[in-house]
């Protein structure tokens, strides 16, 4: 089995509903994601995949989807207020936890065709969450 892992870094914005604490303000982390692809042998270039083409393809979705944006719960009270600003929000129907962030990349990258096995995503340099699908 072979693996290859491709670090990608955004800035981001969200906050928590329902939830008690810090995370339940807007605020904003620099976050850092490990995207991990899987596959049993190596392509006729001696390659899992190209680093290349995880950059081109997940890393430009980050860039125009998530990157300086405020990422909300779509039920947000906030969305109103800051679309009216014109602030740049992603807006997802569930928390935007560092659990479910790594889950929305490893969906986006899955669906692209990439075999991913993981996505980890650091929130802050000491804190990170990880998405693996469990066996069926």
């Amino acid at each position: 089995m072979f693996q290859v892992t491709r670090e990608i870094h955004f800035c981001y914005g969200h906050r928590l509903l329902d939830y008690r604490g810090k995370c339940a303000h807007l605020h904003g982390h620099n976050g850092r994601a490990l995207i991990t692809i899987e596959a049993d042998g190596l392509d006729d270039r001696g390659m899992v995949l190209d680093f290349t083409d995880i950059k081109r393809v997940v890393q430009d979705w980050i860039e125009s989807h998530l990157d300086h944006r405020m990422i909300l719960r779509r039920d947000d009270p906030a969305v109103e207020s800051l679309e009216k600003l014109g602030e740049p929000l992603f807006l997802m129907d569930e928390n935007p936890t560092a659990e479910n962030l790594a889950r929305l990349l490893f969906d986006y990258a899955a669906s692209q065709g990439f075999p991913v096995l993981e996505v980890k995503l650091w929130e802050t340099p000491s804190c990170h969450a990880v998405y693996r699908p469990g066996k069926s």
